[in-house]
């Protein structure tokens, strides 16, 4: 016999004519068997063995499920995944490889160690010159006169801010109107052995000082000065890269500035507060107050019954309830007793 893949098939038959052997102990019952022959010796033991199902061969067999039959579940939660346990292997198999990507702009989101920066860095061509750079501003307004000064005094000499160059021991005037980016030039290194160790350390100071993210920029090139009459200095050109490499130590976007926890299993999962929509708990549907179901038709006042649940309703403590809250929010113009109906007498 041969049944077609990536389709519904349906067995159907009689009462003992063999549906349930097919369907259970032969199809199923081989894609278990090989299943549990593909794992390790010490992992079978724990196993159950299956025995071979009385036929010649099965060709293009794939890994097959067996869903018990049951009355159906009132759980909106339970799915196949979860009834055959499918779903917990999945969950563990995005948690550790899956690759997130920011949901803004779509780049991929990973956490990079020190030495995995380093060895990323190293696989440059032998010769190229890199600039190590902390992103310590980006985007923002201000001065940042105190901030230029303290990095001064802890030992740095340049900055680079809008693109363009500056040594922390000029005068540095920015528009406090105007956003800006300022990247501290932590360390400049050539491509070579044995600077691992230095290209190490000056990137931790470069993480350190902005939050976990660093620009490796390739290649400078120097900023041209033009001549200028004399008295005056010459002025800085923007400075130009061939190539800017960016590491994060952290799961954040670095464009979006979004930050996301390390991935583990209970995020992949709506049974858990971790993982579960926020509108809708992981049920899949979102409970809420349909305003034209309670208001059918807004050109009806309160009194001639424009709330349809409160329409068939006798006691008083409605209408009161709608006094009181014109009174205190001033709903209408005209008095409460005039917009609201009368209490009925009991």
């Amino acid at each position: 016999m041969e049944i077609p893949r990536d389709q519904l098939v349906v067995i159907t038959g009689i009462s003992g004519s063999g549906k349930s052997t097919l369907a259970f102990d032969t199809i199923y019952a081989e894609g278990q068997r090989r299943y549990v022959e593909s794992l390790s010796a010490y992992a079978r033991q724990f196993l159950e063995q299956m025995e071979k199902p009385d036929v010649e061969s099965i060709e293009g067999l794939s890994p097959a499920i067996s869903i018990e039959q049951k009355t159906t579940s009132k759980n909106p939660r339970s799915t196949v995944g979860t009834v055959t346990e499918i779903y917990d292997y999945l969950r563990l198999l995005f948690a550790r490889v899956g690759k997130p990507h920011c949901y803004n702009c779509g780049k991929e989101i990973a956490a990079q160690t020190v030495s995995q920066m380093v060895d990323q860095i190293m696989t440059l061509p032998a010769g190229t010159k890199i600039n190590l750079l902390s992103p310590m501003i980006r985007g923002r307004k201000g001065e940042y006169r105190k901030e230029l000064s303290q990095l001064s005094k802890d030992g740095f000499a340049r900055v680079i801010i809008d693109n363009v160059p500056y040594d922390l021991a000029d005068e540095i005037v920015l528009d406090k109107n105007k956003k800006h980016d300022i990247d501290i030039v932590v360390d400049r290194l050539v491509i070579k052995d044995g600077i691992q160790r230095r290209l190490a350390d000056s990137l931790a100071t470069a993480l350190n000082h902005a939050e976990g993210i660093v620009k490796v920029a390739v290649q400078e090139y120097p900023p041209v000065e033009s001549e200028e009459p004399a008295g005056k200095k010459p002025k800085k050109e923007k400075s130009f890269w061939q190539d800017v490499m960016l590491f994060s130590e952290s799961f954040a976007c670095i464009d979006c500035g979004i930050s996301y926890p390390e991935m583990t299993p209970r995020m992949f999962s709506f049974n858990n507060p971790y993982g579960a929509c926020p509108d809708c708990t992981g049920l899949g549907t979102r409970m809420y107050f349909d305003a034209e179901l309670v208001i059918p038709n807004p050109d009806l006042s309160i009194r001639e019954g424009a709330i349809a649940p409160w329409e068939k309703r006798l006691s008083g403590w409605y209408h009161l309830t709608l006094e009181a809250l014109a009174k205190a929010t001033s709903l209408t113009s005209a008095p409460p007793s005039e917009s609201c109906p009368p209490r009925p007498r009991t």
